[in-house]
């Protein structure tokens, strides 16, 4: 009876300890509005590539998935680290998803506090309070963003290997935007004159290409992706070709937890190898692109700028 009575115990211990663990949601930060990788309408339901990667990931840490979704703002004044930092820090969540991964963005903080995005259930006092900064760290990276040229359906016969291939059509860029520095840039200005600048935020650039008045642009090839959401008619030609120099995406946590960084790159690498990753983005309306070198992108970027 003493042995059965113990035996009952450890399993009942054990099963404890499990639902602990389940209970013990996994918080992810995810941005509202970053189509299709991760959408949040109030009245709908979530949607995209980063929720379903992140119940997958939560799954095979056994544990449940909880989301803080937070916007963010595209002005001179917001910095992403900083609000990022800011959401970890603040215990809003143990990871942010789809953090481009540059030295850049994972350089110690300069500032001791920041303010918080806007997050859903943010209070008054919220969005006026300072959050003390930790100091972040990346997992694995999971996917890869690129910048491609879209063609106009009549330009669609254009072959394009190169930047230099887009010379002759009328071409369409966002001021102020890396594809902007690029092709400004490109052979000492040779593209200035097939180049006509909108405002972002303001304009449809793909809109306008689709209505014939571009022949041509380089974008990020998620930003083609959400239009063909939405448009799923659209007569819009990816090209093929993706700037050689890329920027990978993964999770950015705190460097106080590497115990769940560790465990988080332990599951991205089994769903990366049995194809979970790439399934669930295509499921989303994503192209896949796997991670690419280098996992974090340094000066590579200004170094192509000035070689142009």
């Amino acid at each position: 009876m003493r042995i059965r009575s113990c035996a009952a115990a450890v399993l009942i211990a054990i099963g404890a300890v499990q639902t602990a663990a389940a209970a013990d949601a996994l918080r992810v930060c995810l941005d509202e509005d970053l189509p299709p990788l991760s959408v949040h309408h109030r009245g709908k339901p979530a949607s995209g590539f980063d929720v379903t990667l992140a119940q997958a990931v939560a799954e095979k840490l056994g544990r449940s998935l909880e989301i803080q979704w937070f916007e963010s703002k595209l002005d001179e004044d917001s910095s992403p680290a900083l609000e990022t930092n800011a959401l970890l820090s603040d215990g809003r969540c143990s990871l942010v998803g789809s953090y481009a991964l540059t030295t850049d963005s994972l350089v110690a903080p300069g500032l001791k506090t920041a303010k918080l995005p806007d997050f859903e259930g943010a209070t008054g006092p919220d969005h006026r309070r300072r959050v003390a900064l930790g100091v972040l760290t990346p997992s694995d990276p999971y996917i890869s963003s690129a910048l491609t040229v879209v063609l106009w359906p009549k330009a669609a016969n254009r072959r394009i290997t190169g930047i230099g291939d887009l010379a002759g059509l009328r071409i369409g860029i966002e001021s102020g935007t890396l594809a902007d520095g690029l092709l400004m840039t490109f052979d000492k200005g040779r593209l200035i004159d097939n180049v006509t600048h909108l405002v972002p935020t303001r304009s449809d650039l793909l809109g306008t290409l689709e209505r014939g008045d571009l022949d041509a642009t380089l974008i990020d090839l998620r930003r083609l992706d959400a239009y063909r959401t939405t448009h799923p008619d659209t007569k819009l030609v990816a090209s093929g070709y993706f700037y050689p120099i890329g920027v990978n995406r993964g999770y950015v946590g705190l460097a106080s937890d590497p115990a769940l960084l560790a465990q988080v790159n332990k599951a991205l690498s089994t769903l990366q190898a049995d194809g979970t990753v790439a399934k669930l983005a295509a499921a989303a309306g994503v192209s896949f692109l796997p991670p690419r070198e280098p996992v974090i992108l340094g000066d590579a970027m200004m170094k192509a700028l000035h070689q142009n």
